[in-house]
């Protein structure tokens, strides 16, 4: 403010130099030697002023440099002519007579590739690659690169790649060094479209390090995101590859939730499965906003994702299963087989049975048997066990599967194949061939030849014990093999939940002080645990356990048989996972549960987590194993 103060005086005091007596006395200055001369004063001015005005110069140059990079250059007839070509001879006829800019041959090279990738062009792109315009187009681009628009330089590096420019190519290196020079440059869509293309090019160190880059990029502008295409699509793309970036993506996508199409909710559902990463916020967002876009038809597609993200994540939402249970029924007929796999293999997952929908795929099966595979029908064999779901035209149904299987169970995976048999077992639906061919002992050799002792071996050698369970208690014409008895000792339950802890003390309440009147935590030869065990006599009372014989026990417990009328009681507890989703249902496996314990001589005395967790005191608790006990033995009694 001063400086212009100053310089404005001056120029008054130039103007009226010859005349400085006409002046008011107070405006003359007073001459004396100490005042700067005039002279020196406007040249120490000028100079502090022309300094301001050449860095403004620079300042102003920069920014017209920086334009070229982010305005879109003005369109000429060329590249009307360029948007118009409709092949790729045309296309390339029109850059040999007329040529052009740099940002011209780039538009050039994105045109080729899109004309050489659709269906109907039947042009081979080794002859583009070789003709001579396709390599002047080269050169221009690799000449004249920093005149390319940002935008275009963006996409131009994907489309070279669609041509099939091999990484050593001088033009491709080019582009690549530009957009790593202008990443600071690019705005926030133009890096989501590079990050797009990196992530499908990153086979050379070069393109790796821009891609790692970009990422950089990405999580320090990830504020800058507006669109929700666009958080699906980096949560897709690059996810995987940083977890800070990811961290900041579900923080947008939480934001943007409500904005999301049902595509991009799908696209960020796969995301999270992908990389087993469960946002509840995330996902429960997205699924009350999936919900309220009423008047939105849903793909088939996407609705079978959406049921796969679900049960890959372990996320239970209601109301997002009965639209997709709902939306899906009427389309059934259409759907190909792997999707009918996928959305039950889903459901079973998260333990979610629709009666009318799973109907509907057996239907199918009926009707498009022929066009399922072995293991798509095994998988489906798999859903229908967990969720314990027989369908009505049951024997249809099962000849159509044993037609399938005959001929193809003793080619699968050994642990496919015994998943098949069990679930079969648990449907009640095995036959003594498939008993036979998962009890052999070389077929078990096979299985447990690792020696391993991970979660996955004992897994599979209980349902061993649970297959040798059925052929011994459920199929009377077996006549095959059985499991030796050392593979009958299992280890068991490792650590008891709350409810079988409150269980077993309500039982030591139940039979008083005396010892030896109930066991607990017992593991079976068939396979299964017993929370607690009784004996009663004919007159209802406990009788001691030690010198009984106990068949279901390794070491057959002692020499005297049951006395007359006496009963065992196995308590078993119902814990929340064992049944389906909202209903109490039990899961397929302890269905079976019940079943062979039943045919081994038991009565089985249910204790279900909702009604144990209503009592509060011991005492209540002891009365209702009392009941629970009496109503079984009466029943028992009236059978």
């Amino acid at each position: 403010m001063s400086t212009r103060l100053l310089i404005r005086c001056i120029r008054l005091l130039g103007s009226h130099s010859p005349g400085v007596s006409a002046l008011p006395a107070a405006c003359k200055l007073p001459l004396t030697t100490s005042a700067p001369p005039l002279a020196a004063l406007t040249l120490r001015l000028h100079t502090s002023t022309g300094g301001a005005r050449s860095e403004g110069r620079r300042q102003a140059q920069a920014k017209a440099q920086e334009d070229v990079f982010l305005r879109q250059p003005e369109r000429t007839e060329l590249d009307d002519l360029i948007d118009g070509a409709g092949s790729v001879e045309e296309l390339l006829q029109v850059w040999a007579e007329r040529g052009g800019t740099g940002n011209q041959a780039a538009t050039v090279l994105i045109q080729l590739a899109r004309l050489s990738i659709t269906p109907e062009s039947k042009t081979n792109t080794a002859e583009i690659l070789q003709d001579c315009r396709f390599q002047q187009l080269l050169r221009t681009v690799d000449t004249q690169i920093s005149l390319v628009w940002n935008g275009t330089l963006v996409t131009l590096l994907r489309s070279l790649s669609q041509l099939g420019v091999s990484s050593g190519e001088p033009a491709l290196r080019s582009v690549q060094n530009e957009a790593h020079w202008r990443l600071r440059r690019l705005s926030y869509r133009h890096l989501v479209s590079l990050a797009d293309s990196c992530t499908s090019q990153a086979c050379d160190e070069q393109q790796r390090v821009l891609l790692s880059d970009v990422v950089k990029q990405l999580e320090l502008r990830w504020t800058e995101i507006s669109e929700p295409r666009n958080v699906a699509l980096l949560m897709g793309k690059l996810g995987h590859l940083s977890g800070a970036l990811m961290d900041r993506l579900e923080d947008k996508a939480l934001e943007l939730a409500e904005r999301f199409s049902p595509e991009d909710t799908r696209r960020v559902a796969l995301a999270l499965a992908a990389q087993n990463r469960r946002s509840v916020p995330l996902l429960r967002a997205l699924s009350y906003h999936l919900v309220q876009k009423h008047g939105i038809e849903l793909r088939s597609g996407l609705l079978v994702d959406l049921a796969f993200a679900y049960g890959k994540l372990n996320f239970h939402q209601t109301q997002v299963f009965q639209r997709i249970a709902t939306d899906l029924l009427p389309r059934v007929p259409e759907l190909g087989a792997s999707d009918i796999t996928r959305c039950a293999k889903s459901f079973a997952y998260l333990k979610w049975l629709n009666l009318p929908l799973f109907e509907a795929f057996a239907q199918h099966v009926l009707v498009h048997s022929e066009k399922y595979s072995t293991p798509q029908l095994c998988n489906l064999i798999l859903a229908f066990a967990r969720l314990n779901y027989q369908p009505i035209k049951g024997d249809a149904f099962y000849s159509k599967v044993h037609e399938k299987l005959d001929s193809a169970l003793g080619q699968l995976d050994p642990y496919m194949q015994t998943d098949v048999v069990w679930s079969l077992c648990v449907l009640q639906q095995a036959r003594p061939s498939y008993l036979q061919s998962v009890l052999e002992p070389d077929f078990y050799k096979k299985l447990t030849g690792s020696g391993g002792s991970s979660s996955r071996d004992e897994n599979y050698m209980l349902k061993l014990l649970h297959i040798n369970t059925t052929a011994m208690l459920e199929c009377p014409e077996y006549r095959g093999p059985v499991l030796p008895l050392e593979a009958c000792m299992y280890p068991g339950e490792k650590k008891a939940s709350a409810l079988q802890n409150g269980l077993r003390e309500a039982l030591r309440g139940l039979v008083g002080e005396q010892q030896g009147l109930y066991h607990s935590a017992l593991s079976t030869v068939y396979g299964w645990t017993i929370d607690g065990e009784l004996v009663l006599n004919s007159e209802s009372n406990p009788v001691p356990l030690k010198d009984l014989a106990a068949p279901h026990l390794p070491q057959a417990g002692g020499a005297t048989p049951l006395p007359p009328g006496a009963k065992r009681i196995a308590f078993l507890a119902c814990e929340f996972p064992n049944y389906n989703s909202r209903s109490k249902d039990l899961l397929g496996r302890f269905v079976m549960q019940r079943r062979h314990l039943r045919l081994a001589g038991f009565l089985t005395v249910d204790v279900p987590y909702y009604e144990w967790l209503e009592l509060k005191s011991d005492s209540q608790k002891v009365a209702y194993l009392k009941d629970k006990m009496g109503k079984a033995v009466a029943e028992d009694m009236a059978k």
